[in-house]
C-alpha cells in the first residue's frame, strides 16, 4: 500500500504542478494570432519539459525515461504508420463521398500553424507518455502504466464525451495505438510523429480533426451521410472507420512486437 500511494502522490503532484504553471505563465500580447498560438503552445510544453526534468532528476537512478533511444526507427516508423493511420480513413471516406472538398482557405502565417500544432503534440506526449508512463511501468507494469495514462489521455480529450460513445472510444484507441507504437519502437518519437501528422494534416490541412478552436484548417471540406461514418460533429474523430483503423493497427502492433520477443 505505501508503493501505490507514493505512485499516487507522484503521479498527482506530476500533473497537477504541470496544470499550476501552466496557468501562471504569461500568455502572449501578440495581436497577430499565429503568434499567440504558438506561445500558448510553448508554455505547457515548457512547464511539462521543466517538470519531466525535475521528477526524473529527483529519482534517475529508478525511473529510465527512454524517451529518445532508436531515433532513426523512431522517426521511420512514425511517419510511415502516421501516414497509415490517416491516409486509410480518410482515403476510404473519401471513395464513399463522405468527404468533400468545397474550397481551399487562406492561412497567414502557415509555418508558425504547423510549428504550433508540433508543439502541442510533443507535450501532450510528454505529458502522459513520459515520465508518468515511464515511473508507472517500472514501479508497477506495463497493464497500470497504460490504464492510468489512457485514462489521463481521455480526460484531456473530455470534448469526446459530449459527442457520443465513438468519439471516446476513438480517443482510448487513439491512446492505446500510441502506448504499443511506444513499446514497439522503444521511444516516444513515433508517438510523437504520429500524432503530429494526424492532427496537422487532419486539422490544418482537412479541417477533420479537432484542435483549439483558433487553428484554421487549409481545405474547406464537409463531411455528409450517416453519422456513425461521418463522424457527426467530430468529422474524422468521431467515425467508426477511424475506431475499426485504431483497433487494426493495435493488433498488427502487439503481433509483430510478440513475433519479435
Amino acid at each position: 500500500m505505501k508503493k501505490i500511494g507514493i505512485t499516487i502522490l507522484k503521479s498527482i503532484g506530476f500533473f497537477l504542478g504541470w496544470a499550476i504553471l501552466v496557468s501562471i505563465l504569461p500568455l502572449s500580447s501578440s495581436k497577430e494570432q499565429a503568434i499567440w498560438r504558438l506561445w500558448a503552445e510553448i508554455t505547457p510544453l515548457l512547464a511539462v519539459a521543466a517538470f519531466t526534468l525535475i521528477f526524473w532528476l529527483a529519482e534517475k537512478k529508478n525511473v529510465k525515461l527512454h524517451l529518445f533511444d532508436n531515433p532513426v526507427k523512431g522517426m521511420v516508423l512514425g511517419v510511415i504508420a502516421g501516414i497509415a493511420w490517416l491516409a486509410i480513413p480518410v482515403l476510404i471516406m473519401y471513395v464513399a463521398k463522405i468527404i468533400h472538398v468545397d474550397g481551399t482557405n487562406l492561412i497567414n502565417l502557415f509555418p508558425v500553424w504547423v510549428l504550433a500544432v508540433f508543439l502541442n503534440t510533443i507535450m501532450q506526449e510528454l505529458l502522459v507518455r513520459g515520465y508518468l508512463y515511464q515511473m508507472l511501468k517500472q514501479k508497477h507494469n506495463i497493464i497500470v502504466a497504460t490504464i492510468v495514462t489512457t485514462i489521463l489521455f481521455t480526460v484531456l480529450h473530455g470534448g469526446a464525451f459530449e459527442a457520443g460513445i465513438i468519439p471516446v472510444l476513438n480517443v482510448l484507441t487513439m491512446s492505446l495505438l500510441m502506448i504499443v507504437v511506444l513499446e514497439y519502437s522503444g521511444s516516444i518519437i513515433a508517438p510523437i510523429i504520429m500524432h503530429f501528422l494526424w492532427n496537422g494534416i487532419g486539422a490544418l490541412v482537412l479541417g477533420g480533426v479537432s484542435l483549439a478552436d483558433d487553428y484554421p484548417n487549409l481545405f474547406v471540406t464537409t463531411f455528409t451521410g450517416s453519422d456513425i461514418l461521418s463522424g457527426g460533429i467530430c468529422k474524422i474523430e468521431g467515425s467508426i472507420i477511424v475506431l475499426i483503423v485504431n483497433v487494426i493497427l493495435i493488433a498488427f502492433f502487439i503481433f509483430i512486437q510478440k513475433k519479435k520477443t
